[in-house]
């Protein structure tokens, strides 16, 4: 990629973060950010502002263990590692970066990813220390009819349903790949991969699979609330602070490194 007659280089930042302060991923003009942060971070170093592009874009307290987001540097940076390493010093103890490495010019951090996964984690049990990172939800579930009603959700396209009201995307349609409900201790685990996500759309799903899980929905009841296209069917959205991006993937031809292979120094 050129801007003007400058050569520029693209490069992808694997980050994590704890989502709890802040108010979602994407830069508004009220409330913290995690891209606002990791690019005053970026530019601070750069000594040149420097804009970002994330995979998505997480709502308010949700977390990330793994995002992915892209940024162009006029220069070949030669010694990613140490920028992670300053990168990891001056951001704050709630966002860490993980490495950083080249792409091609045309590689977009969003539009080129072909699939993300998410875990939404839920317990019965009251922990003081995972209050704000698991969902405590006190009542009895069959999660065996959870886990039963899960291989509907591939079978669907159309998920206007489970998407926040008034959004401005072109197109409702996704494509799910895996939804299941595992154990983990204490904690039920919802992991579900897809190539994109609506916004709300998760968060959604889980609350409805909660109606399930209380018998007031079964799998056909769950098919005839993603074949209404109404978003009032479904059941209520859950919080967002039991959320986590843990994985976005890319094809391999993007990057001009093994990405695997770069070695981060973290702070």
């Amino acid at each position: 990629m050129t801007r003007g007659r400058e050569k520029v280089h693209r490069y992808f930042i694997y980050l994590s973060y704890n989502g709890l302060r802040y108010n979602g991923w994407q830069t508004q003009p009220r409330g913290e950010t995690v891209q606002r942060t990791i690019e005053t971070a970026l530019s601070t170093l750069l000594r040149e502002p420097v804009a970002i592009v994330g995979a998505g874009r997480t709502d308010a307290g949700v977390h990330a263990r793994l995002m992915v987001a892209h940024f162009d540097w006029r220069e070949e940076i030669a010694d990613r590692a140490y920028l992670v390493y300053k990168l990891n010093s001056l951001l704050p103890k709630d966002i860490a970066v993980e490495r950083i490495v080249g792409v091609k010019p045309e590689a977009h951090a969003r539009f080129d990813a072909t699939s993300r996964t998410y875990r939404y984690l839920l317990t019965a049990r009251k922990d003081p220390f995972l209050s704000d990172l698991v969902y405590r939800y006190p009542a009895p579930l069959d999660f065996e009819a959870m886990r039963a009603a899960c291989p509907i959700l591939l079978e669907y396209r159309d998920f206007t349903s489970f998407s926040k009201l008034h959004t401005d995307v072109k197109t409702n349609n996704c494509r799910i790949t895996r939804a299941d409900w595992t154990r983990e201790g204490d904690t039920w685990v919802f992991t579900i991969t897809a190539d994109r996500f609506l916004r709300n759309m998760v968060r959604a799903i889980v609350g409805t699979m909660l109606e399930i899980g209380r018998g007031r929905l079964d799998g056909e009841g769950l098919r005839r609330i993603i074949e209404a296209k109404d978003r009032c069917r479904a059941g209520m959205s859950v919080p967002g602070h039991a959320l986590y991006l843990v994985d976005v993937t890319y094809p391999a031809d993007l990057f001009l490194d093994n990405p695997l292979n770069e070695q981060a120094v973290c702070g």
